[in-house]
């Protein structure tokens, strides 16, 4: 198993924000953490990148305690997205992908930045503070810092909120082509179940910190007796049975 989560817990001031997770991502596969506001996905992808402390639990990484990676290691090997988290406001683009790829230890970094702001078709606005762009524009840019260093684990908290339908797409088709070129295991939490259906290959359901059920989209809808996942989504988030 490439990245295994055990008994993780995550408790703020006497709250629950995650209680006793366990779950299992294969290499190179998509995962799509699902749930209402408030749920837990948040701090849980926080956890696993390091940003939070777990109350209690460990995270694994190819069998190995994500507590003994060094910190090059982790810088390395992951990096995420969230419209949620900006990139400083004051730097221009193109200053702030410079940053990041130092601090992620980007070799050839020059080469890097071309090559993904062609990709994602942010060269045109290099020089504007990050604070004057658009919601879209935004994620744009936040995407590319999140790629710069190639990361073998990608963790994706919403990264199309409230973009509008075409960049949306352009996104999402942009994540989806990536993985097809790329040796990469992606974490996405998401509310948009299209989205979800579209790039996940299983999906992780959780519930007031706890996960409620796992399994593929059409797993879970069969199982729920759905006709699809946002039915389904709707079904498991408005239950008022304990799972």
């Amino acid at each position: 198993m490439f990245i295994e989560i055990k008994n993780l817990t995550k408790v703020y001031n006497k709250y629950l924000a995650v209680d006793n997770i366990n779950f299992q991502i294969d290499k190179n596969k998509t995962v799509g953490l699902l749930g209402p506001n408030g749920c837990g996905k948040t701090t849980t992808i926080g956890m696993i990148l390091g940003l939070v402390t777990p109350s209690e639990g460990q995270i694994f990484i190819e069998n190995k305690n994500i507590n003994s990676f060094s910190r090059d290691e982790i810088l390395k090997r992951f990096n995420f997205a969230s419209p949620y988290v900006e990139l400083p406001k004051k730097l221009t683009v193109k200053q702030n992908l410079e940053i990041y790829g130092r601090l992620y230890g980007v070799t050839n970094l020059e080469r890097r930045i071309k090559e993904i702001s062609i990709d994602l078709d942010i060269k045109n606005f290099f020089e504007r503070k990050t604070g004057e762009l658009s919601s879209g524009q935004k994620n744009r840019v936040s995407l590319a810092k999140s790629l710069i260093n190639k990361p073998e684990i990608l963790l994706l908290d919403e990264p199309t909120a409230s973009l509008d339908p075409d960049i949306g797409d352009f996104i999402r088709s942009y994540i989806q082509e990536y993985k097809l070129k790329n040796n990469v295991t992606v974490l996405l939490a998401s509310h948009n179940m299209n989205e979800v259906e579209r790039l996940c290959d299983s999906i992780i359901m959780m519930r007031r910190g706890k996960i409620i059920d796992i399994g593929t989209c059409e797993e879970l809808i069969k199982k729920h007796g759905r006709n699809n996942l946002e039915e389904t989504f709707l079904k498991l988030a408005r239950s008022k049975d304990e799972f």
